[in-house]
């Protein structure tokens, strides 16, 4: 849905006190708008609100072509099938998760249980990109090798990676080049680099997703049967778990 003016909310400063209730806070966000359409006609897909003033009807468009485009993101049987000829869209699913962190020194002092340290970390984005739901291969090539330098690692110290897979055709070839591209140089058939995705046993959760993927002793399988690798599926110098 598209929004762009802003008149609800300067009317809600002319409100007597007696008028101010908790809604008024979320009410007039431009969120809320999409999230109101949704209650009241009951669809439960993506629902998004896009403010890019006079092109927002024509931009509300665009994702939404995408996602028809694509097929819809959703798998029909409810189950993600990462690294799959059958990956046909994600599974949803809930969960919440929390990080205790500490430094590690003060960590030790406390006599606290130490399960993982994170060495270093990276953000970035997609930038352009062929549409909202369309990763950029090159993006995430870029910022795995931004996290490897930041931990002062070598792409070779690497055995294992979590990957994104969610189970869709187009976001896990993407996601595979971009780890081949990152590390097939240092590593070969012999000595893989391990990608797996923890998806495939919990679904996708969306916000906590990555999260769990600090978890350990978690460890990522593919569904049952066993994974049909896709023909636009990449595997040199890999090995899928």
């Amino acid at each position: 849905m598209s929004v762009t003016t802003l008149d609800h909310i300067f009317e809600s400063t002319a409100l007597a006190p007696a008028d101010l209730d908790a809604y008024l806070a979320p009410g007039p966000t431009h969120s809320a708008v999409s999230g109101r359409l949704s209650y009241f006609l009951g669809p439960r897909g993506p629902r998004m609100t896009v403010d890019t003033t006079c092109s927002s009807s024509l931009t509300a468009a665009h994702p939404a072509d995408n996602i028809l485009a694509l097929g819809g993101v959703l798998a029909p049987n409810g189950q993600c099938k990462t690294f799959d000829a059958r990956a046909d869209g994600y599974a949803r699913a809930e969960g919440c998760g929390v990080l205790v962190l500490k430094r590690l020194s003060d960590a030790q002092r406390d006599g606290d249980t130490v399960h993982a340290v994170i060495r270093g970390s990276a953000v970035g984005q997609d930038g352009e990109s062929a549409g909202l739901v369309a990763p950029n291969g090159p993006a995430q090539e870029q910022v795995m090798r931004s996290a490897s330098a930041r931990c002062r690692l070598e792409p070779a110290d690497i055995q294992y990676v979590e990957a994104h897979g969610t189970g869709t055709a187009l976001g896990d070839p993407t996601g595979m080049d971009a780890i081949i591209d990152a590390f097939s140089g240092s590593h070969s058939t012999a000595q893989p680099v391990v990608v797996g995705s923890l998806k495939t046993n919990v679904g996708h959760m969306t916000a906590p997703a990555c999260l769990l993927r600090y978890r350990e002793r978690v460890p990522s399988a593919l569904p049952q049967p066993a994974a049909v690798p896709g023909p636009d599926m990449p595997a040199p110098m890999m090995s899928t778990s």
